[in-house]
């Protein structure tokens, strides 16, 4: 998220100290009152993008994060073009409400609640148990890794490991291997299936600019990555040099799987999207932690932001558009906007193969995962 603002503003033409003030000129002030829910913004892009989805007849979608924001939108979207939906949340009434929701939202969709609690290598264990049982005989389509929280306290989940990297990178790792025979399954007898992960902007804006994945941050060195100071200016310190290194975790870890997939013969497909500034419970959840002040998140979400719809259009694009190429990005290219597909040399680049056999090799350590390959 760091200097998602300068980075792309017409303030973008000099020293990177300038862009941080730039920066803290459009985000200072605002109000103070409480950033307790998402800003509301219309959708400019959503509705005539939804317009132009394919059915989703036949297809399965598992989905991590659904309780609101972009995991939401993309299960409500799926459901109604007529997939089935699995839905993968930490055991809660939010939960519970998200999934009545769905229903009503979709009555004529098949919708699986299966707990999953990203903070617990065991729990996703689990959860890869249950699809497994669940989808033994359809396959799964689409797993979509959705889930993350940002900008948190520097603390251990009970596995040791960092709480941003383990639910946004580790956990899905895991994930992905329990559902990968699901997933050979539905290319079995759909032609194709997909693994969705989604980073940000953050990937490479984070507290110490654009700092290459680190192998600390993947093992379990949680309550040890830099302390909760959230530094001199927004977006900075340790708070968010941990989220940034988790968004670029998201990205290698796809190119990482398409690599290796493809290599094994396998057509199931590694896409990435990110949604660009967009007003969900993301930095509502940020802010009640201490991540931003609410301030700050008065003015940059209700000044800067897109809405949330219009920030999963990316992610959409890489469950639902046909004829995606596995390594695809997706995103807005600027703050907000239309999903575009990334430039792919700068993104290849940053996320380069030593970072690639890194976080394959320190992933699998830590949580366990198997592959076939």
């Amino acid at each position: 998220l760091k200097s998602f603002a300068s980075a792309n503003s017409p303030h973008n033409t000099t020293t990177p100290r300038f862009r941080e003030k730039s920066l803290r000129t459009y985000t200072m002030g605002g109000s103070s009152s409480a950033y307790d829910k998402p800003a509301e913004i219309p959708s400019k892009h959503f509705p005539a993008f939804r317009a132009g989805l394919p059915r989703m007849d036949g297809k399965v979608v598992a989905i991590t994060g659904c309780t609101s924001g972009t995991g939401y939108i993309t299960a409500k979207t799926c459901a109604e073009l007529g997939a089935r939906v699995i839905m993968l949340n930490r055991s809660s009434s939010r939960a519970d409400a998200a999934y009545e929701s769905l229903k009503k939202a979709a009555p004529d969709a098949q919708i699986t609640q299966i707990p999953c609690d990203l903070m617990s290598f065991d729990s996703v264990r689990e959860a890869g148990k249950a699809l497994n049982k669940e989808l033994a005989g359809v396959g799964l389509d689409v797993l979509c890794n959705n889930a993350g929280i940002m900008g948190t306290k520097d603390e251990a989940t009970k596995d040791g490991c960092d709480t941003q990297m383990q639910t946004n990178h580790l956990s899905h790792f895991l994930l992905t291997a329990e559902s990968w025979p699901l997933l050979e399954k539905a290319v079995t007898l759909r032609g194709e299936a997909r693994v969705v992960n989604h980073s940000s902007g953050a990937r490479n804006r984070g507290g110490d600019g654009k700092k290459p994945l680190d192998e600390k941050y993947l093992q379990k060195n949680g309550g040890n990555l830099g302390g909760d100071d959230s530094g001199w200016a927004p977006f900075s310190g340790g708070r968010w040099t941990r989220y940034q290194q988790t968004k670029l975790a998201n990205l290698v870890f796809t190119y990482a799987l398409r690599d290796r997939a493809a290599a094994a013969g396998s057509k199931v497909k590694a896409l990435v999207a990110h949604p660009g500034l967009s007003s969900t419970n993301l930095q509502v959840t940020t802010t009640q932690d201490g991540g931003m002040s609410n301030g700050l998140s008065n003015r940059l979400m209700g000044w800067m932001a897109q809405s949330g719809e219009d920030g999963t259009c990316p992610l959409l694009t890489c469950v639902c558009v046909p004829d995606l190429k596995s390594g695809d990005f997706y995103g807005p290219k600027g703050l907000t906007g239309r999903a575009e597909l990334m430039p792919a040399a700068p993104e290849e680049a940053f996320a380069d193969e030593k970072s690639r056999k890194m976080l394959w090799e320190v992933s699998k350590l830590v949580t366990g995962a198997e592959f076939p390959f």
